[in-house]
Parts: structure tokens; C-alpha cells; sequence
């Protein structure tokens, strides 16, 4: 079910970090979207995410973006970056 791997990042002070393990997880286990794409997601360290294939990683960008923002985990005006892994 989790066949890829993705690294997810957010941009501060001009520099790009791994996202905090629990920001990942607050995503995950919200499902706040009630869309059951984002099912498909599991966090495993900081910064690193498996999902399915299912799951659109434009859309999981956009929507795990508008979800830290909302939290106030990222500033407004703060971007995240997700890069598939191997």
C-alpha cells in the first residue's frame, strides 16, 4: 500500500528543514480534508512520509501546506517542498 517514499521540507528564514515527525503526524491522523486519498499517508521519521500510489502529491503538497498553516506550524508566506525518495 505504501509503495513510495517522499521527503517533506518547509522553508525558513530561507532555509529548507525537515518537518517536524509530529506535524506530519497531526496531518495523517486529522484527515481533516475528508478526502480518502490522504489515507494512504504514513509519516515515519522527520521529514520523510510513505504513500501510496494512489495519492496525488500536487494535491497532499497543497493540502499538508493549507493544514500548517492553519495549525500556525508555518509562517504565512512559508512554502513546503515534497521530493520523492529513491
Amino acid at each position: 500500500m505504501f509503495a513510495r517514499k517522499i521527503r517533506v521540507e518547509y522553508e525558513q528564514n530561507g532555509q529548507r528543514l525537515l518537518c517536524p515527525l509530529k506535524w506530519l503526524d497531526n496531518f495523517s491522523m486529522r484527515n481533516f480534508t475528508n478526502a480518502s486519498v490522504f489515507d494512504d499517508t504514513l509519516p515515519v521519521a522527520d521529514g520523510v512520509m510513505e504513500i501510496g500510489t494512489r495519492v496525488p502529491v500536487d494535491q497532499l503538497k497543497d493540502a499538508m501546506e493549507d493544514w500548517f498553516w492553519r495549525k500556525n506550524y508555518l509562517a504565512k508566506g512559508n512554502r513546503l517542498f515534497i521530493s520523492q525518495l529513491g
